[in-house]
């Protein structure tokens, strides 16, 4: 399904509607946790990464670790860097030099309306919301900010970007209008189902991330126009889909504009 609600199909070749992870009509897929006695090792080690990437167990921007795959299947490294390999063929995985093999986005496109409808959106809610924002919320957001700041010595994606969605979540939420506020909620729950992280992608861009916090925060501090704090917010959240672009389409320009 694509954004505008059209079926497609996806880059494997996979029919319209057909998840690309169904078995070719007459095979059987086999259960969860097993694989036919017949099977190779690497083909063991196939179907067991697909199945968890189908049901997002491992998901976009996951990294793919070779020898805790290899502990958890009892079997040596080798089956499963060929088993990564034939999934790297198939688009669902990514090889990057120095970091390894991550699940690829499922939905790239989806992935960048959304980015872009959310810059949107949550730009226009943090203005909204910032004139009844408190000395008490704009500490608790810097404070979330620090933890963010604590995390880049030792990054861990997820817990990134679970600070980061309590961060601005603390700056948009007393936005008066509430059809706004479902629009930003409904957009941050799609994100989360196409892919874990973005900082998984670009963990470079983190250090930037919570930077433009803080300017954000000492903007609401001493009462910047709202337009001055909408600007900022959305660039602020575009500036990551920028990164995103930049790191694995650095051929293609769709990042908002810098208006």
């Amino acid at each position: 399904m694509d954004a505008d609600g059209s079926t497609v199909s996806d880059p494997l070749g996979v029919t319209a509607g057909q998840s690309p992870f169904t078995p070719p009509p007459g095979s059987a897929a086999p259960a969860s946790g097993t694989t036919a006695p017949s099977q190779s090792k690497s083909q063991q080690a196939y179907h067991w990464i697909k199945q968890r990437i189908a049901s997002q167990e491992f998901t976009p921007g996951y990294r793919l670790v070779l020898g805790s795959i290899a502990g958890e299947l009892d079997m040596s490294v080798v089956p499963v860097r060929e088993a990564i390999r034939q999934l790297e063929a198939e688009g669902l995985v990514m090889f990057e030099r120095n970091v390894g093999a991550r699940v690829s986005m499922v939905d790239d496109t989806a992935y960048r309306f959304s980015m872009q409808a959310l810059s949107l959106l949550e730009g226009a809610a943090t203005a909204l919301s910032a004139r009844a924002l408190t000395t008490d919320d704009v500490r608790r957001a810097r404070r979330i900010n620090e933890l963010m700041v604590e995390t880049l010595e030792h990054f861990d994606p997820r817990a990134f970007t679970a600070l980061n969605q309590e961060f601005h979540a603390i700056l948009f939420e007393k936005c008066a209008n509430p059809r706004l506020l479902e629009l930003v909620q409904a957009e941050w729950a799609r994100l989360g189902h196409l892919r874990d992280s973005t900082f998984s992608f670009v963990p470079g861009r983190a250090a930037e991330s919570v930077r433009e916090h803080e300017n954000i925060l000492v903007l609401i501090e001493r009462g910047a126009p709202l337009a001055e704090i909408e600007k900022v917010s959305r660039r602020h959240r575009s500036a990551t889909l920028d990164a995103y672009m930049i790191h694995e389409h650095p051929d293609e320009v769709l990042g908002l504009p810098a208006f």
